[in-house]
């Protein structure tokens, strides 16, 4: 044997012995939080109140005349459920000063007309709904260039034929931001607890970023402001990616990656952008680079009445304290049939994860 050969030999040997600095991530367990009542199907939006621990979850059960906004206490009981009827619901938001849950209703997916609604937090069947804005019809941004390695460009033309209104939040001054997925818009509506049922609602952003050629094909999804209001921070569920809208440029760019169906957003405490990726059935964190550095929770299967085990396509996310609940919407998407778990769905399911961050950015 050549020197050569024991040299390469002897370090083989002693890589064998040294540790490994790579660890897989401490995902933890996604624990069941409540269970929508029967009938109610493929919950998207969620918010919480955080003085008294409610969280109000949102269904979007498009073509059934079974759509509802739903009360759980801190503890997931049930305490109440208000009807919308054949009108799917997505995004919701709390408002802290007025105690009212504002909604995304997309009306234009059953003949009403999309909107903006909210009631009182502590509604009852009978509560009535108010109204608090129409949905602009801007028509889809403009067509994307898109530059190839090879020096050619690619062209993709959006189209819309229908206002779809999804995430919702609030400044600090009481101003409503609002995506829209299908027309690659973001919305703002200034001060809507006071000017209702008739507010004025402004395009803030109207980029081909915003927009969607891909799969899930929805566009501006979930939507997070960072803690000094000078960024708003856009998923794009069907390019994979989380934007950054400057607020006083109003320029969009790309912050992150390959976040299979990122959806809904939330910013934690320590700064930290939480990402439902809904492809992928869990949730990643961004450090404020875009990088990821912690993947929460994982789909483990059908329980035997019929719910997921874990996570099954994260819509949207709401932090209390350290905990993060979770809407798994479980929507069947493709027309091919047995090629999804969500297809073996019964029961439809809240989640609830401890945020836990592993390796060197660990701060908890």
């Amino acid at each position: 044997m050549s020197t050569l050969h024991r040299a390469v030999l002897f370090l083989l040997a002693c890589l064998a012995f040294v540790p490994l600095q790579a660890a897989a991530w401490e995902r933890g367990k996604a624990a069941l939080f409540a269970t929508l009542p029967d009938g109610a199907r493929f919950p998207e939006g969620i918010t919480a109140d955080p003085a008294g621990g409610d969280i109000f979850v949102g269904t979007f059960d498009a073509g059934s005349p079974n759509n509802q906004l739903l009360r759980f206490d801190r503890h997931g009981r049930l305490e109440a459920a208000r009807a919308f009827g054949t009108t799917p619901l997505l995004g919701l938001e709390f408002d802290r000063d007025t105690r009212k849950v504002y909604i995304a209703a997309v009306g234009d997916f059953s003949g009403t007309g999309s909107r903006i609604q909210r009631i009182a937090a502590n509604f009852d069947a009978a509560t009535p709904i108010e109204e608090v804005a129409l949905i602009p019809a801007i028509g889809a941004p403009a067509p994307r260039l898109v530059p190839n390695p090879d020096g050619s460009t690619d062209t993709i033309t959006f189209g819309d034929n229908a206002r779809v209104p999804n995430a919702l939040t609030f400044d600090r001054a009481g101003n409503l931001y609002v995506s829209d997925s299908f027309q690659g818009a973001i919305f703002r509506i200034e001060s809507p607890a006071t000017c209702a049922p008739a507010c004025v609602v402004t395009t803030l952003a109207h980029d081909p970023l915003l927009a969607t050629a891909g799969f899930p094909p929805f566009g501006a999804n979930g939507i997070a402001l960072n803690r000094d209001e000078s960024a708003l921070f856009i998923a794009n569920t069907g390019d994979d990616r989380v934007l950054r809208l400057d607020m006083q440029s109003r320029q969009v760019t790309v912050f992150a990656e390959s976040i299979n169906g990122a959806d809904g957003l939330a910013f934690d405490e320590r700064g930290r952008l939480w990402v439902a990726a809904n492809q992928a059935d869990e949730l990643v964190a961004l450090n404020e680079n875009g990088r990821v550095i912690a993947k929460l929770g994982d789909f483990e299967g059908i329980r035997k009445n019929g719910a997921p085990d874990g996570l099954l396509f994260p819509a949207s996310i709401v932090i209390l304290g350290d905990d993060i609940f979770v809407t798994n919407l479980a929507l069947p998407l493709t027309p091919t049939a047995g090629d999804e778990p969500e297809e073996d769905v019964r029961r439809y399911t809240i989640s609830r994860l401890r945020a836990r961050i592993p390796g060197p950015d660990r701060q908890d």
